[in-house]
């Protein structure tokens, strides 16, 4: 069995700041990538900053510059550290985690999303 959670969502004004974490958690094998995606209203679901076990990232542009994705690989958790938030930056929040499993493919496996609500 395999979990992903997210936790950290909330309501912030306009230039606040949030920390969202991405826990995964059961019989894993190895995790290459982690990722953030989120999707705003009316739109569909996007990237917004992906970091791989070596430590490279990539992040979308509209987030560059406000957004920083770390991990720790003994924990198996990733972190968005969000900062100058945007009303445009509302929306849920899901991280993504391709797992192996020892002797089972790798597979996508979804969070159940976090809340996050940007004020003006």
């Amino acid at each position: 069995q395999v979990q992903v959670a997210e936790s950290g969502g909330g309501l912030v004004q306009v230039g606040g700041s949030l920390r969202l974490s991405c826990a995964a958690s059961g019989s894993i094998f190895s995790i290459d990538r982690m990722a953030w995606y989120r999707q705003t209203p009316g739109n569909q679901r996007e990237s917004v900053a992906t970091i791989f076990s070596n430590g490279n990232t990539n992040y979308a542009d509209s987030v560059k510059g406000r957004f920083t994705i770390s991990r720790d690989n003994a924990k198996n958790t990733a972190y968005l550290q969000m900062d100058n938030l945007k009303p445009e930056d509302t929306g849920v929040y899901y991280c993504n985690v391709p797992i192996v499993r020892l002797g089972i493919p790798r597979i996508d496996y979804w969070g159940q999303g976090t809340q996050v609500t940007v004020s003006s």
